[in-house]
């Protein structure tokens, strides 16, 4: 149980065992819990008792500080949940302040955090705090999505905890929460969170955050209980995202009559608009940053994400010319049974395999701890990036001994080893593992995108664009290697040519019904279009007309039989560049459905703007640069320089193994 120990458990722990969590003698009656009586449901049609006392949970200690006590709270084993009161909350901080305190989190870090909205001008402008943290889901996304088996969600008290030494640190929980509850450590490299302090619950005491409020705006005890004093528990408030992607447990009160337009003062250009006709506010756009189009190229290529771009297009790029040699082969296309049967094939093979390892390199160091990447299969029952890899893997294997036997026949060493008929079997086994790995992983690959709390994500245009690439990349790598060995004839360029137009046309075709459908939108998914039209939008426009010209070339080609190097040189560049863009855009367009921020705190233009200026380096900003490779690279050579080579080799193995 990864609960902070308190420095008077410390003490404790020094003469006997540490206690669960040492409550003060005078501890002041806000600060202990008090639900005497609860309902047997919540709003979600779920029940409040999280276990009964004949389930094999029941009873089980938490072994918080290691000790085998269990807690004697009468409500164990009840569904708890924050409660919020937007009107008394004056943006103190405060619990911000007892959060980081009692978890020992660093200026960068916030379990807990406090945004705000705001609307109409002087004399009637209103502003709208919120305080927001881990909502303890009924339906934990991130629990479902983490491929590492991080979370769980715990019969005490309905707790959704994560354990960071479990964690390899893909972020992919930071992705599918809708409240920006995970916390990535960009030194760390990997996640924390909210602990609900079930250590203070067990001894009857609320979390330190509700403890700390001044303004008794923050509560907490068995969801769906109101607290005395008040008179609401609704389920949203203005500026919170929407509740039925996991069914939080948490109620807030807002009796304040609210401006129509609620604005969000951070960089992200979204307001909430009030619905009438159904008494609750829509994230629309707000375009607060003007119609000016500009390039940003250095914000767009320089993205935290460039990692998942090379993994996406390298990949796809290559299933899609496996699929296209071995079904060819299979099917009798003539054009690509000679192509498979020319000395062109083993050098496409090799290039498709280093493409391969490239391409699993640069994601696998992308991770936080990257040497941990092995923890990436342990959730293959919910997870769609555990499947993902696995498909992936699959894939690899299957190229790898493809290519294998394809170099043993080169060099004639397959009758010599293995009889005549043996080899060919067994090539054939590994194409049959690497077009189901190719299948599996290429169908995860889009499933793990389609995360309604990402909305730019959340189209039937992620697969059209992934599907397209592997078709039009995947075509004209072949097309450029036979053209590189001399084998590319008439027939052959036809077909790839038509196979990369069919790619081109369908990647068109999904960014045109996903641009329709955006405009329309009323989510973050209208603001993400805006970006894209605005902040990107010379970009965005060159992705566009170098897909368009693509197209009309492949086509031209395929229709015309016009197989010249310099024309397929030409559209291989421009449908890389163009693909490049896209997926770049890809990444760095996506708006979740995060909670506000201020102008400073938890706002993603303050933050990009810190690290390019340097104020990053001003710790007490809470922003900080992406540095846990930097780290392990220095404790690496530092371990080197200083010790003999027994100790060079015990200490690489510690730094290695974590």
């Amino acid at each position: 149980m990864l609960v902070k120990v308190t420095d008077s458990a410390v003490e404790q722990s020094i003469e006997g065992e540490a206690p669960i969590f040492k409550a003060r003698a005078n501890e002041p009656t806000y600060a202990l819990l008090n639900d005497p009586s609860s309902q047997t449901h919540n709003r979600y049609g779920r029940s409040i008792e999280t276990v009964t006392e004949e389930d094999p949970r029941y009873g089980v200690s938490l072994k918080i500080n290691e000790n085998p006590e269990i807690g004697d709270n009468p409500n164990r084993y009840k569904q708890h949940g924050f409660y919020f009161n937007a009107d008394n909350c004056i943006a103190c901080h405060a619990c911000e302040a007892a959060c980081s305190e009692k978890n020992d989190n660093p200026a960068h870090i916030a379990f807990r955090s406090v945004g705000f909205v705001e609307g109409g001008s002087y004399p009637a402008y209103q502003r709208l705090n919120i305080s927001m943290a881990c909502n303890h889901c009924d339906n934990p996304v991130c629990l479902k999505g983490c491929p590492t088996r991080a979370y769980t969600k715990f019969a005490e008290y309905g707790a959704v905890l994560q354990d960071p030494d479990i964690c390899f640190g893909c972020g992919y929980c930071t992705w599918v929460c809708p409240y920006n509850a995970p916390q990535l450590d960009p030194v760390k490299g990997q996640v924390t969170k909210c602990n609900m302090c079930v250590d203070r619950l067990e001894v009857g005491l609320k979390p330190a955050c509700a403890s700390a409020c001044l303004g008794k705006a923050l509560d907490f005890g068995v969801i769906e209980n109101v607290p005395e004093g008040r008179t609401q528990a609704k389920a949203e408030i203005p500026g919170f995202p929407r509740t039925d992607i996991t069914n939080p447990n948490i109620r807030f009160q807002q009796t304040r009559t609210t401006q129509r337009d609620m604005q969000r003062v951070d960089s992200t250009p979204l307001k909430y608009h009030r619905d009438d006709s159904e008494g609750r506010f829509r994230p629309a756009l707000d375009p607060k940053h003007g119609f000016k189009r500009e390039w940003n190229l250095k914000r767009l290529l320089g993205s935290h994400e460039n990692a998942h771009i090379a993994f996406t297009l390298s990949v796809q790029t290559v299933m899609g010319a496996f699929a296209m040699l071995v079904l060819g082969s299979w099917f009798g296309q003539e054009a690509i049974a000679n192509f498979a049967a020319s000395s062109a094939f083993v050098p496409a093979l090799s290039v498709m395999f280093v493409m391969m390892a490239v391409g699993l390199f640069k994601l696998n160091m992308h991770l936080g701890k990257p040497h941990r990447f092995y923890r990436g299969f342990y959730n293959l029952r919910m997870s769609p990036v555990s499947r993902e890899i696995a498909g992936v893997t699959l894939f690899f294997v299957g190229l790898a001994g493809f290519t294998l036997f394809a170099l043993f026949a080169l060099f004639a060493l397959s009758d010599e080893l293995f009889g005549h008929n043996f080899p060919v079997v067994i090539q054939d086994v590994f194409a049959v593992l690497g077009l189901a790995g190719a299948a599996i992983g290429g169908y995860f690959m889009y499933k793990l995108y389609r995360i309604p709390a990402r909305p730019f994500w959340d189209h039937w245009q992620t697969a059209a664009t992934f599907a397209g690439s592997a078709l039009s990349l995947g075509a004209l790598l072949l097309a450029v290697i036979a053209l590189l060995t001399a084998q590319m004839t008439p027939e052959l360029g036809r077909l790839l040519a038509m196979i990369a137009g069919v790619g081109l046309a369908l990647e068109g075709v999904g960014l045109l019904y996903h641009a329709r459908d955006l405009k329309g939108h009323e989510s973050e998914g209208a603001a993400s279009f805006y970006e894209q039209s605005t902040t990107f939008g010379y970009a965005y426009w060159l992705r566009n007309g170098l897909l368009a010209v693509s197209l009309i070339v492949a086509v031209g080609m395929a229709l015309m039989g016009l197989i010249d190097g310099w024309a397929f040189a030409l559209l291989a560049v421009m449908a890389l560049v163009s693909s490049t863009i896209g997926r770049a855009l890809f990444y760095v367009l996506v708006i979740p459905t995060t909670m506000p921020g201020a102008f400073f705190w938890k706002n993603r233009g303050f933050v990009e703007h810190a690290r390019e200026v340097g104020l990053a380096d001003m710790p007490q900003l809470g922003v900080a640069y992406e540095q846990h490779h930097q780290f392990k690279v220095r404790e690496l050579v530092e371990t080197i320089r200083t010790t003999t080579v027994r100790e060079k080799l015990s200490q690489l193995w510690r730094i290695v193994t974590g």
